[in-house]
């Protein structure tokens, strides 16, 4: 084995995967040289050329255990957001291959389980991502 694989097979702790449409989403757990963990977050979409070649576009985050409750709390926050603003359900067609709206809902309909709109994000504070 060279020292290119050796630090590869040392740098990678853990992995998930997540299959979505297009995208797949990596989640890895990673080694510092210091022997400290960190996560990686990939998403890699495929796409195809003129030719019909497939390629696939890769963005990657790095997280550090110092960022951790900080990106939580704000993603926790979003996510709620979202599901308070827009409701659980997926609103666009495009999104899914068997789409057929036999239900109308009116903007004023409340989703279950969430709770009431607000429009200041800072009340979501403290929410519990698993939770949602």
């Amino acid at each position: 084995m060279d020292e290119k694989e050796n630090i590869k097979e040392r740098n990678e702790i853990c992995s998930k995967t997540l299959k979505t449409g297009s995208r797949t989403y990596f989640f890895d757990a990673r080694e510092t040289r210091a022997g400290d963990y960190y996560l990686t977050i990939t998403e890699s979409k495929k796409n195809f050329s003129e030719t019909g070649e497939i390629t696939y576009k890769k963005h990657k985050i790095y997280l550090y255990k110092e960022d951790f409750s900080k990106f939580q709390s704000i993603l926790d926050d979003m996510i709620r957001f979202i599901i308070n603003e827009k409701g659980r359900e997926v609103i666009s067609e495009r999104h899914q291959k068997d789409f057929k709206n036999h239900t109308t809902y009116s903007h004023n309909q409340e989703i279950k389980d969430v709770p009431k709109k607000t429009s200041n994000v800072k009340d979501f504070t403290n929410i519990n991502f698993e939770d949602i």
